[in-house]
């Protein structure tokens, strides 16, 4: 590790305890500040943003990802004025009792202290993840990818300005370098860093479990599945299978394949009509294919290979598979989950009650759309990442997944015997 970024780590674990003294009321008008320099600073951004942008293919399923626009900018102002709104998570008390030699013992939750977020090309994240630490206490190194380089250091700016603004650390966030041996040097902070979350492809995250000497938090990729069900209803499925897939195909929550039971295989072709305005490539298995051959462009059918199946495709393309039983769509769901968010379209409260004990997801739906798998619409103000491991987090985190806590014990001179 160099002595540069070793210095940076030694300075934001000192901004961090400064938090502990900083009362929420002080948060909330840094936060609301934030939101305001951002929406002041538009065009900046947006210009910053197209430098990035113009490093880029289009084609490039991360192109959706990085590119801001006035309107995402206006929604990531909102998101951090949600982030002031929300409840502190801190100091709540978990837990109270007095043992029987009469200790006074509390568990209340507390800062999780210096968290590290390396993520690609996504620039909100920077919003994201600094409004989300400063609420919940926490200092944070961001390691963004070489993709938003141009992006991350406006926004990075913007920020700055504001802390030093209110009086507070610089280092309350700190931005490393988009080189990989910072990368390698933050998974090896194991003195100054307490958690590393990754987000970004499978390929980030996995490299970030395999070789971070620092714990970490998974946020997986999402390989997405709707199960359509022998009781599902048509008119509520095309309509559930068009927004989990269209409505932003680079995103986790997007759906990746189909699943239909073979009685209601004829509805494929109408489920499919909306998909075929979007450009959606189908590859399907051999009974979806015969029902939609001679009723979907057949530059945009294909049929189904192995590999198919268990794909996130961030991308206009999706699989479908014909199953003969519910059994065989929760066995297909169980093999090729990436246990992120599943659903179900059925009108049988039977079956949907089953599914949703079955499934072995973060976000399990009936009758709704994947899309909804994020902090924001699940109340939570924002997101951290979406947790796809079942220690510490599950699912969209938010304030709350970024504590953990600790034990307050009181007594008047008590000593064990």
């Amino acid at each position: 590790m160099s002595q540069a970024l070793e210095k940076q780590f030694q300075e934001v674990s000192v901004a961090s305890r400064s938090l502990a003294i900083l009362e929420d009321k002080k948060i909330n008008e840094v936060l609301h500040d934030l939101a305001q320099e951002a929406e002041q600073h538009i065009d900046y951004l947006l210009e910053e943003n197209v430098k990035d942008l113009n490093r880029m293919s289009e084609n490039d399923p991360k192109y959706d990802r990085l590119k801001l626009t006035e309107d995402r900018i206006k929604a990531i102002a909102q998101d951090i004025k949600n982030v002031a709104m929300m409840d502190s998570p801190l100091g709540k008390q978990l837990m109270s009792k007095v043992s029987v030699t009469g200790l006074q013992i509390e568990k209340i939750s507390v800062p999780l202290g210096v968290i590290g977020v390396i993520y690609e090309a996504r620039p909100n994240v920077t919003f994201d993840v600094f409004s989300l630490c400063l609420k919940s206490c926490n200092a944070c190194i961001l390691k963004g990818g070489s993709d938003a380089e141009f992006s991350n250091l406006a926004i990075i700016s913007i920020i700055h300005k504001v802390l030093e603004r209110h009086g507070l650390s610089q280092y309350l966030a700190c931005l490393l370098p988009a080189d990989r041996s910072a990368t390698k040097a933050l998974l090896e902070a194991v003195n100054y860093v307490d958690i590393i979350i990754p987000r970004g492809s499978q390929r980030l995250i996995d490299y970030v479990r395999e070789n971070s000497k620092v714990p970490t938090i998974e946020t997986g990729a999402g390989i997405v599945h709707t199960y359509y069900d022998e009781f599902a209803d048509l008119d509520k499925g095309k309509e559930i299978v068009f927004n989990a897939k269209t409505r932003r195909v680079s995103v986790c929550n997007a759906l990746d394949c189909l699943v239909i039971h073979s009685s209601r295989v004829a509805d494929i072709t109408i489920i499919a009509q909306k998909l075929a305005e979007k450009n959606v490539v189908l590859h399907a298995d051999k009974p979806s294919f015969e029902q939609l051959k001679g009723n979907y462009p057949s530059d945009l059918l294909f049929i189904a290979e192995e590999h198919h199946f268990g794909t996130e495709f961030l991308s206009h393309k999706m699989s479908i598979k014909t199953v003969n039983s519910l059994k065989e769509a929760l066995d297909h769901i169980a093999t090729y989950s990436s246990k992120h968010s599943e659903s179900i379209v059925s009108e049988n409260k039977d079956v949907v009650d089953l599914f949703l004990k079955s499934v072995d997801a973060a976000a399990v739906y009936a009758n709704t759309s994947t899309a909804f798998t994020d902090g924001a619409q699940f109340g939570l103000g924002a997101e951290i990442g979406i947790s796809t491991q079942k220690l510490h987090a599950r699912g969209p985190m938010a304030l709350d997944e970024l504590t953990s806590y600790k034990w307050i014990v009181k007594s008047d001179g008590l000593v064990r015997a």
